[in-house]
């Protein structure tokens, strides 16, 4: 018997109703989510073995190896920005204390849209030149003002992009550790863990009209969260990713279109491999998980994006749950919650050459909300491995429903390859017990 039959043993597929429910759903406390460093220290934890594609060829250790000198507690962005840039590859610790702001200038005052920009630029200026009646829709924005808004949006990104390096633990402390308006762009390293962080609106105070995007126009904007680009042995968990304070429903509009001043929450590309995602919470957002960000990536990201999803909430993210562009990704035991009202496009994208394997999530959807909706094909000729799902606390076939739903536009159902590496695996009653208790920020055991 191989592997994968071996761990499908453990997944829990018998009914539970009434008390039985209650029970296993006390029973079914998390297991440790880490292997804990000297005395039990978060801090030095690494992945467990088995646990996730993160978990392959060698594991994630991040900054466990640390010496004394090299664990460090920061408070404030400067801090967090020397922190990052000292020590090389040395493994490190970095443990972040409190709110740190990432719109704060070396002195740690605050720092505003306004006081990014240059060379005469003002949202005015720009809404005034770039009006469709004037411009029109045939051709992005050039000439001062666009070329203004670009040296303002490199102001902003001096401040707000804070690049990780190899061999590094970034941890929060305690339940109120929080980066605000920050990146953090983990760009051809190995080996780095991100834990118990809040982290809030990542926000462009300069984004660019683009008439020819779509039949309307969008509105684009810079700045993930969190950015895996091009690295390897990566391990995300137990954080909140938020747009907090700056949600886009209270947003205004500028040419009929949404001012998305918010890019994504989670991006893993060019050639990104070996991550496990574990434990948090996505919330409030519209364009929330990319692997792969273009169809023409094939050199940096075929073969590669390999990456696990289990235990996280998504509650109330519009789409890209993610959305998939040629890696095996394995999408397991998560919780997606939308209130009514909420926007909702879809959750899992299925995209060029992508290898998705959706099992054993539990879906909480309102009414206008159906089955069909869950899976969106981008690209034809692509498959997803889809079973045992639950929806509203039933089994239901989400890829039935969607090829129902869209007979021109099929797919497949077989993704071509099976998990392996699933430490455990619960039934999709108990998930939203198990999620919505122990994911997120603050919520370390």
């Amino acid at each position: 018997m191989n592997r994968t039959h071996r761990r499908r043993r453990h997944v829990r597929l018998t009914a539970l109703t009434g008390c039985a429910v209650l029970a296993f759903g006390l029973a079914a406390v998390p297991q440790a989510s880490a292997a804990h460093g000297r005395g039990g220290d978060q801090a030095r934890a690494v992945l467990p073995a088995g646990d996730g594609w993160g978990s392959a060829e060698g594991s994630v250790t991040g900054g466990a190896a640390a010496g004394r000198g090299d664990v460090v507690t920061v408070s404030t962005r400067e801090e967090l920005a020397t922190a990052l840039a000292e020590g090389g590859d040395t493994p490190k610790i970095i443990r972040v204390d409190g709110t740190i702001d990432a719109n704060t200038d070396a002195a740690g005052r605050p720092l505003t849209c306004e006081d990014y920009a240059v060379d005469g630029y003002t949202l005015e200026g720009y809404l005034a030149a770039y009006d469709p009646e004037v411009w029109g829709r045939d051709a992005e924005p050039s000439g001062p003002l666009e070329d203004a808004r670009v040296a303002s949006a490199a102001r902003q990104k001096e401040r707000v992009v804070l690049p990780v390096g190899s061999n590094t633990t970034i941890i929060g402390i305690g339940r109120d550790a929080r980066l605000l308006g920050a990146t953090l762009d983990v760009r051809r390293a190995e080996n780095v863990i991100i834990r118990n962080l809040t982290f809030e609106d990542s926000f462009d105070c300069f984004p660019q009209w683009d008439p020819t995007d779509g039949d309307l126009g969008a509105w684009n904007s810079e700045y993930d969260s969190l950015v895996l680009y091009g690295s390897r042995h990566v391990w995300v968990d137990h954080n909140t990713f938020t747009d907090g304070r700056r949600p886009d429903a209270e947003q205004p509009e500028y040419f009929g279109r949404l001012f998305q001043q918010h890019d994504g929450q989670l991006d893993i590309v060019r050639g990104s491999d070996l991550v496990t995602v574990s434990w948090n919470v996505f919330t409030e957002h519209d364009k929330t998980i990319l692997l792969g960000n273009s169809d023409g990536a094939a050199a940096d990201d075929r073969g590669k994006l390999r990456t696990t999803f289990h235990h996280n909430l998504f509650h109330n993210v519009n789409e890209r749950a993610p959305r998939v562009r040629y890696g095996q990704v394995d999408v397991y035991n998560n919780h997606f919650r939308q209130d009514a009202g909420a926007r909702y496009g879809y959750s899992w994208g299925i995209g060029i050459e992508s290898a998705l394997v959706a099992e054993y999530n539990a879906f909480t959807l309102p009414r206008d909300v159906a089955p069909a909706q869950v899976l969106h094909r981008w690209t034809a000729g692509t498959s997803v491995t889809e079973r045992g799902n639950w929806v509203n606390h039933r089994p239901v076939d989400l890829l039935g429903a969607y090829q129902r739903a869209n007979p021109d536009a099929p797919l497949g159902d077989d993704a071509g390859w099976r998990p392996e590496l699933r430490d455990r695996v619960d039934h999709p009653l108990v998930v939203p017990l198990l999620v919505d208790r122990w994911a997120g920020a603050g919520r370390l055991r």
